[in-house]
C-alpha cells in the first residue's frame, strides 16, 4: 500500500479512536480544505489550525458515537487519495440518526495531506481529480 494511502487510512482510525492529535499531525501546516455546499459551514480553509477548527466544530455538532466507515480508498494516477466513507451519528442535540456518504479527494505535500477537496458524488471527485484509480489492497 502506498503511503499516501496509509496516511489517510490512519488518520481516519485516529478520527473513530478519537485521537484527534494524532489525525490532525497527518495534516501539513499549510492544508487548504474546500468544503462542499451541503456541508456545515461549506468554504475554503487554509491552514492546519482552521482545518482543524471546522473538523472539530463540525465533530461537536454529533454524539460521541460518531463515527466513519471506510467504503472506498483509492490512489489516482496523480498520487492523490479518493476517499468514500460512511459517517454514522446522531445529532448531538437533536438526537437525530444521520447516515451520509462522505467523499474527499486527498493531495499530498512531502508525506502529508496538503489539500482535501470534498464532492457531493464518487463521481464528481473522479471527474474532479482525472481518471485513474488503484484501489487499496
Amino acid at each position: 500500500m502506498s503511503e499516501n494511502l496509509e496516511v489517510v487510512r490512519d488518520q481516519y482510525a485516529a478520527t473513530n479512536e478519537r485521537d484527534f492529535a494524532r489525525a490532525m499531525s497527518h495534516y501539513d501546516v499549510d492544508v487548504v480544505l474546500k468544503v462542499p455546499s451541503g456541508f456545515l459551514d461549506p468554504g475554503t480553509y487554509q491552514g492546519r489550525d482552521a482545518v482543524g477548527a471546522w473538523f472539530g466544530d463540525w465533530f461537536r455538532s454529533f454524539d460521541r458515537d460518531a463515527r466513519f466507515e471506510l467504503e472506498e480508498l483509492s490512489e489516482l494516477d496523480s498520487g492523490a487519495v479518493l476517499l468514500v466513507a460512511d459517517h454514522h451519528a446522531r445529532g448531538r442535540g437533536s438526537g437525530v440518526e444521520v447516515h451520509t456518504t462522505l467523499v474527499w479527494v486527498y493531495g499530498f505535500r512531502g508525506g502529508k495531506i496538503a489539500r482535501v477537496d470534498g464532492h457531493a458524488t464518487r463521481t464528481e471527485a473522479v471527474e474532479a481529480a482525472g481518471p485513474g484509480t488503484r484501489n487499496a489492497p
